[in-house]
């Protein structure tokens, strides 16, 4: 090859060299100062982020347990006394209202004691009316007058215990309600033992759970509960806390609540077992989106947005709710946390707020599912 054609191709190379490096040069240098990029007055340029604002929520645990029903009032009706059944005036299932006369005892005898009483008393009213006009004129002694109104107070009192008595062959209903089924007929021969019925207020139920230890304190008279029964998933409802056992089990290491829940529809009875599901509220903490979230070496953290700048701040997660994560850190109410755009955050680097409504998350983040798990 002569050294005039070397000479040229050399030359074809060199004028291909500089014409790449002219165009690739620009290119190679935006890129390797992307991560800065500058504005016309050499500054960096603020990065674009979409931001949502912090906002505090209480902790929350929920308490599931298995619990009972039982009737806000609810009796066992037994007879005063012992006697023969006369009549029975209730059918099972039927609503009773207070004061009515459910189940009637033989009474002959009751009555004429009342009716021998009232004569006794009649007599001994004459005798002290007699005696105190007499008393005005001298004509009986001041201890024969004692005497008669001894007997009158006595009399008095005769009465009323045979109206007691005779009170007692009925038993009548002491609150309204509904009465439950009988074994007893009219004929029978019942004691003060014998059990005639059982009558309930169910117009509202109270149900008793047992909530763990770990949480005695925290529970409180009035707070929110809700109910399903197990046999049927359908039928949901809703009440409040209406008392609070005073100690703890020895063997299952829980105490007892009730819960009262109204039945004004009268779909649940006495006797019937709940699914309970309680929320128990603690401490208020920072409640930020779950996408804002970030982890590195030292464990996870958040972008906030404040003065037009980015920083980092380290946050302890705590609970999630929803799509929502409560956090522990040094942010507070209304501040802002960065939810998109989290690539192009640094300390200290300026920030473009984009838009400063909360976003909805698109996803969990596989790191966030696996620290909550």
């Amino acid at each position: 090859m002569s050294v005039l054609r070397q000479i040229l191709i050399v030359g074809v190379l060199a004028a291909i060299g500089a014409g790449g490096w002219t165009v690739a040069g620009p290119l190679l240098s935006d890129s390797a100062d992307g991560a800065r990029p500058k504005n016309g007055n050499g500054s960096a340029r603020p990065a674009a982020a979409v931001v949502a604002a912090v906002d505090f929520a209480s902790e929350r645990v929920r308490v599931e347990a298995v619990g009972t029903a039982r009737a806000v009032r609810s009796a066992t009706l037994f007879a005063p006394t012992a006697g023969e059944i006369e009549s029975i005036n209730f059918t099972a299932d039927a609503p009773v209202e207070q004061g009515d006369v459910l189940l009637e005892l033989d009474r002959e005898a009751e009555e004429l004691a009342v009716d021998l009483a009232r004569v006794r008393l009649a007599d001994a009213d004459r005798i002290v009316k007699r005696l105190t006009s007499l008393s005005r004129t001298g004509a009986v002694a001041q201890a024969t007058l004692d005497d008669a109104l001894t007997t009158l107070e006595a009399a008095r009192i005769e009465l009323k215990q045979a109206e007691v008595a005779l009170s007692d062959r009925l038993v009548v209903a002491p609150f309204s309600g509904r009465i439950g089924l009988t074994d007893l007929d009219v004929g029978d021969r019942v004691a003060p033992d014998t059990r005639i019925a059982s009558l309930d207020d169910r117009s509202a139920l109270l149900v008793r759970f047992d909530v763990p230890e770990a949480l005695l304190g925290r529970v409180q008279v009035g707070d929110s509960v809700s109910v399903v029964p197990w046999s049927s998933g359908d039928i949901r409802a809703e009440g409040t806390i209406y008392d609070v056992g005073s100690r703890v089990d020895e063997e299952n290491r829980a105490f007892a609540v009730r819960a009262r829940i109204p039945n004004d529809a009268d779909l649940l009875r006495p006797g019937m077992s709940f699914r309970v599901n309680l929320d128990i509220h603690g401490a208020e903490h920072p409640k930020v989106p779950e996408v804002a979230i970030q982890w590195g070496g030292d464990g996870s953290f958040v972008w906030a947005v404040g003065g037009g700048t980015a920083r980092r701040v380290p946050v302890t997660i705590l609970q999630r709710q929803g799509a929502a994560v409560l956090v522990d850190g040094a942010i507070g109410r209304g501040d802002l946390v960065v939810v998109e755009g989290l690539h192009r955050m640094r300390p200290g680097a300026p920030v473009d707020v984009i838009s400063d409504s909360t976003a909805a998350p698109k996803s969990i983040p596989a790191r966030l599912q696996d620290a909550s798990s």
